[in-house]
């Protein structure tokens, strides 16, 4: 086997990326930036190479503060004057008293020796900090000492600027990646050939904002966010976040469009968490703010809880109604049942209870206990069966290679920069809703299950290694997809597809664990379940739409053999 021939980066590689992301930026969002975003880019572009390429490697490094005698790069041919360059141009400032409130950040780049040796400690104090951990020596220096002469002390023996325009430069990355969790490291990870994303014409890529206050919405759900979780990492005290999260809903502004999902998932993450904390009336009234996935089950059971029955009941029907997944249609039959029979000697059993009680049992060898999946399959190995592990794998894949072009396609206005790993709307009802024709049309012209084998086959040859969110690349994906067009039949392929595109979020998992199938063309997908495991709801949903359309799917339970 070849190995993958070794990648060099240009000296400035970082420098042209974010050159690239600036030029992107002018090009799809100009209209967007307010003037002092403008005025960074203008003064940005006018700083020599040198002090270009030392600002964009402080803005790629995480911290505001830098010590510059710990500064060494090779390609910047004059750092002290590309430091002093960046000092008088404002992109740059050195450590000061006025700096005070972001004092933990500013001492957090030095180690607990270096802090000893340099703050204006007494003999004693030095004794006494010794045995603190570094955390503890800066909060002591903090609240102990005057942040003016700790300053001093600092700055005598070397120096120490901290970062401008970070506000200005994050708004540029967040309007090219468009959330917080990607950064200018996926340009390195795509040059050294680590991912290969889908390649695009760049000239139908589109902007993902349509306006500013778009773009603020959306960020401030983020930022909201990263609040929370710093929050309960510093442990405050769930009464205080939830007070501050009430708050903070007060006080937001109305939200557009798309910000509405982070929006929730924020909710449902703040419920959670109160929950979590036992404080369920605090989540009952976070939940109210949601109708997202799981918010609307939360509120049933924690209005159950309270006494609140006619309210849980009222919801349960609302739910069953227009149900978002297919946790919320079994839970609002299964929860129904079980308020209405609460009291009763007999007690209602959730819908994928009784499946799996009704389901057909196989004793396996109890060394199976932590492979009880292989177990079985040795068991049809046995029975002359040949058998793979499925679950949700090849399934994904054939939606992948069947649909590669129509995921990926750019016409539909959700492909929004180079390195993007699926469209903005993949998990979205727009998703299915933009592209219902492409998918029907796509689904109506693979006529024979020859046709179905040379476009995946196609589409797997041309497109191996690129990256696509569904497809795990393997060379047996071919041939379990494969097996798959074989046994099934092409209108129980289509409305397989179907029903996976108009949820993509939620239809792309709980297939089973394992397809079976022999030389006569008999085949089963078996979900394996131990006698301690229970059957999930979108299991449920596969293996009942697998039922309606004639697929042959089973469960079967596993008893241990002595």
């Amino acid at each position: 086997m070849i190995g993958r021939q070794k990648v060099l980066l240009t000296p400035r590689y970082y420098l042209e990326n974010f050159q690239y992301v600036l030029d992107f930026i002018k090009r799809l969002y100009g209209g967007l930036l307010n003037e002092a975003e403008w005025d960074f880019v203008r003064r940005f572009e006018t700083l020599s190479l040198d002090a270009q390429c030392l600002y964009v490697r402080f803005s790629n490094r995480k911290g505001l503060f830098f010590r510059v005698n710990k500064l060494h790069y090779k390609e910047i041919t004059d750092l002290p004057a590309a430091v002093g360059e960046l000092l008088i141009a404002g992109f740059i400032e050195r450590l000061s008293a006025r700096h005070e409130s972001l004092g933990n950040v500013a001492l957090s780049i030095f180690t607990k020796p270096e802090l000893l040796e340099l703050l204006p400690l007494e003999p004693e104090e030095m004794r006494s900090l010794a045995k603190e951990k570094k955390e503890g020596v800066v909060r002591y220096a903090l609240h102990e000492l005057n942040f003016a002469e700790i300053i001093t002390s600092l700055t005598t023996r070397e120096t120490v600027v901290k970062m401008n325009f970070e506000a200005e430069g994050m708004m540029i990355k967040y309007l090219f990646f468009g959330n917080r969790g990607a950064s200018m490291t996926d340009f390195v990870v795509r040059d050294l050939g680590m991912v290969n994303f889908e390649r695009y014409d760049e000239s139908k890529m589109t902007a993902r904002f349509r306006s500013r206050k778009e773009v603020e919405d959306k960020l401030l759900i983020s930022l909201t966010n990263e609040e929370f979780y710093e929050l309960k990492e510093a442990e405050a005290p769930a009464d205080d976040i939830y007070n501050w999260f009430l708050n903070w809903n007060e006080t937001r502004p109305e939200l557009t469009e798309i910000a509405i999902p982070g929006y929730q998932k924020l909710v449902c993450r703040v419920g959670a968490f109160l929950e979590r904390q036992k404080l369920p009336e605090q989540a009952l009234t976070v939940y109210e703010l949601s109708d997202r996935v799981p918010a609307r089950e939360r509120r049933v059971r924690l209005l159950f809880k309270n006494g609140s029955v006619d309210e849980a009941l009222a919801l349960c029907d609302e739910i069953a109604v227009n149900p978002l997944n297919a946790e919320e249609r079994y839970f609002a039959t299964d929860f129904r049942e079980k308020i209405l029979s609460a009291g009763a000697k007999k007690k209602s059993r959730k819908a994928t209870t009784r499946f799996l009680s009704d389901a057909e049992s196989v004793e396996i060898p109890a060394a199976y206990r932590h492979h009880v999946e292989a177990g079985v399959m040795n068991h049809y190995l046995e029975q002359g069966y040949d058998a793979a592990f499925t679950e949700n794998y090849p399934w994904r894949g054939l939606f992948g290679l069947v649909f590669w072009d129509i995921i990926y396609d750019a016409n539909v206005s959700a492909i929004h920069h180079p390195l993007q790993r699926a469209p903005s709307d993949f998990y979205l009802p727009d998703f299915y809703l933009k592209r219902e024709e492409l998918l029907k049309k796509r689904l109506a012209d693979l006529v024979t299950k020859d046709d179905w084998r040379v476009h995946t086959g196609r589409t797997f040859n041309a497109k191996y290694g690129i990256t696509n969110v569904l497809v795990d690349w393997s060379d047996e994906l071919l041939s379990l997809v494969q097996r798959m067009v074989e046994l099934l039949d092409i209108d129980q392929l289509r409305l397989i597809l179907l029903e996976m595109a108009r949820n993509v979020r939620e239809h792309t998992r709980g297939f089973p664990d394992l397809l079976i199938w022999n030389e006569q063309g008999e085949y089963d997908f078996v979900e394996v379940k131990s006698p301690t495991d229970h059957l999930g709801p979108q299991q449920l949903h596969w293996l009942e739409f697998f039922q309606t359309i004639g697929v042959r799917g089973k469960v079967m339970r596993v008893i241990w053999s002595s």
